[in-house]
């Protein structure tokens, strides 16, 4: 048993701040922690002083674990090079996510996946991680053969330039009347309005985000047989994105099972009161993702469901330290208490 030593790249971001709280919140053991970004700085993330340097490959070569939360450009030239040399590779980014290679890990669904044969391991989409995580056991029992999915995603998924943008409209807003735009992050005004479009659009007037949603989660499942249909929204919220998903089985169920099935899911918390339902203010800075409004659709075998969960602690930081956790328990021995 050894303690690991650990390096954050991309510390200085959303998610990278959050991965730092975590790691300590949780006690994640540590003989070394190193931070990097893109440039040297000093910052203050709670009541820690943390110093970030200038990422080298050099420099993180002599780590165990590296937790990449940064941008798809910074994975992909440091992540598979490191992993190649022996270090663990946790990727949030989407760079490997698809790549035949590499392991797409949510520990709720496949966390045997974590083994030293590739230790490039990449992070799910956010969006898509409160489906994923509740309806997989779902999956199992009665065969899911069809979802449509309405997702309602906070302005936060979409980086600190896009926040700072969603809070100067509103902040203009209070102050003259009128709402303004400083610089178009955003494809179109976030404050007081809502858009279907996450991403850029393909030929098929699919968006990015919706092609990331079917792609992952039939990997993520194992199973591409699964019909998806999706339209990705952003919404005016700052934290915690939201989903509702219409699921159809293959196979009959009574209610009973449904929810039976719900309440047993690891990862979840599940609300059989329809005025009990969540919202993304109820998911923020929860390690559950949140399922509540279940009912029968008039259609054979299909039901609807609401999700909410944080796109930044489940959907990123916390699933990225949950990995970590395994392969410290499996490799270095631990026996901890949130693995």
């Amino acid at each position: 048993m050894r303690k690991p030593s650990i390096a954050v790249v991309g510390a200085g971001g959303m998610v990278g701040r959050e991965l730092i709280e975590l790691m300590h919140k949780r006690k994640l053991p540590f003989s070394k922690l190193e931070f990097y970004g893109s440039k040297e700085k000093t910052l203050n993330i709670k009541n820690l002083k943390i110093k970030i340097e200038k990422t080298e490959l050099a420099k993180l070569k002599d780590n165990d674990i590296v937790f990449f939360v940064s941008s798809d450009d910074v994975s992909k030239k440091y992540a598979k090079k490191l992993s190649m040399s022996g270090v663990w590779c946790i990727d949030d980014s989407s760079a490997f996510r698809m790549d035949r290679d590499v392991p797409l890990v949510i520990p709720e669904i496949n966390s045997d996946l974590i083994n030293e044969k590739n230790k490039l391991i990449a992070g799910p989409n956010c969006t898509l991680t409160p489906l994923a995580v509740s309806c997989y056991n779902i999956h199992k029992k009665f065969k899911i053969k069809e979802i449509r999915i309405a997702t309602y995603q906070a302005v936060s998924g979409a980086g600190k330039r896009a926040v700072d943008e969603f809070l100067y409209e509103l902040e203009s807003f209070i102050k003259t009347g009128r709402v303004k735009i400083k610089e178009k992050v955003l494809p179109k005004q976030i404050a007081f309005n809502l858009f279907p479009q996450v991403g850029s659009f393909d030929e098929s007037g699919n968006s990015v985000e919706e092609k990331k949603v079917e792609a992952e989660l039939q990997k993520i499942w194992g199973d591409k047989d699964i019909k998806i249909s999706c339209y990705a929204v952003r919404v005016p919220v700052l934290r915690g994105h939201s989903l509702a998903v219409w699921i159809k089985t293959k196979r009959k169920w009574k209610e009973k099972e449904i929810i039976q099935t719900l309440k047993n899911t690891e990862g979840v918390k599940f609300f059989e009161n329809q005025n009990d339902y969540k919202t993304p203010l109820d998911s923020q800075k929860k390690y559950e993702v949140y399922a509540s409004r279940f009912k029968k659709t008039p259609f054979e075998n299909e039901f609807s469901l609401w999700l909410c969960g944080d796109n930044l602690y489940k959907g990123a930081a916390l699933n990225s330290i949950q990995i970590a956790e395994i392969i410290i328990e499996r490799y270095f021995k631990w026996n901890l208490k949130f693995a």
